[in-house]
């Protein structure tokens, strides 16, 4: 069984993007960029899975600029065999992601891909989605619990109205949500022989995958300022707020 785990470069959760002064874009500039939270999680239960005996491998694929070496290596250290690293510096939307993940797809043929339910960068949520309908496999996602069998794998789902249990076949595209597990710390030993294992490198050009952009980004504004609170002296000065000046009610 060999798994493949899909991970995203994006700025580090704990910083505060700034949009650039001509709107054009977020400003990454000298910005500590890490692994994307829902990615990690979907390393870790990759690692998990092989650690129980369920998986014979797991490898990681990235695709962006020539600094996402240092995210997989990040991949590689937390447990995952080898890594696959598209090398573009053009800006991708999700279905260019998709056929990308595809293609690799095709060469490795996993019997489970993993990805996080969405990057904290776009929050698009879509390319998994995308990549089991161009992989014509069957799909879950927002898990919260994987039980991975011989020819099936259980989900576990993250729905509105609580949870939703699923069965796939496989092979499967699974999104995994932050309920899923909590990531390993990861050992200075860890990182160095994270340096060691294999990382090859892949073209877009090599994998014949048309990228080209199928939106326009307009601009990139910060969002309005959220206006302060107010205390209200009653129940029924609330209500009357919600209703004339709120109007949601």
């Amino acid at each position: 069984m060999k798994i493949l785990v899909a991970i995203k470069r994006v700025v580090d959760y704990n910083v505060k993007v700034r949009v650039k002064a001509d709107e054009s874009d977020v400003d990454i500039g000298n910005v500590k960029m890490s692994m994307n939270p829902f990615d990690e999680i979907a390393v870790e239960e990759a690692v998990r899975l092989k650690e129980e005996g369920k998986a014979s491998e797991v490898v990681a694929v990235s695709i962006g600029v020539k600094q996402c070496e240092e995210t997989l290596r990040t991949a590689l250290a937390m447990g995952v065999d080898r890594a696959i690293h598209i090398e573009t510096d053009e800006k991708l939307q999700p279905l260019a992601v998709a056929k990308l993940l595809k293609a690799v797809a095709d060469k490795e043929q996993p019997q489970l891909f993993l990805l996080g339910k969405q990057a904290i960068d776009d929050d698009a949520n879509q390319t998994a989605q995308m990549l089991s309908a161009l992989m014509k496999v069957s799909q879950g996602t927002f898990a919260s619990k994987i039980e991975l069998n011989s020819d099936e794998v259980l989900v576990t789902r993250e729905i509105d109205g609580g949870q939703e249990e699923v069965a796939l076949t496989l092979p499967a595209v699974i999104s995994v949500d932050l309920r899923l597990n909590e990531p390993r710390y990861i050992k200075l030993p860890n990182i160095m022989q994270a340096k060691k294992k294999p990382l090859e490198k892949k073209t877009v050009v090599e994998l014949g995958v048309d990228i080209s952009s199928r939106l326009i980004q307009l601009k990139v504004t910060e969002p309005p300022e959220r206006k302060a609170g107010i205390k209200v002296a009653d129940v029924s000065e609330l209500v009357d707020k919600l209703h004339h000046e709120a109007k949601v009610i």
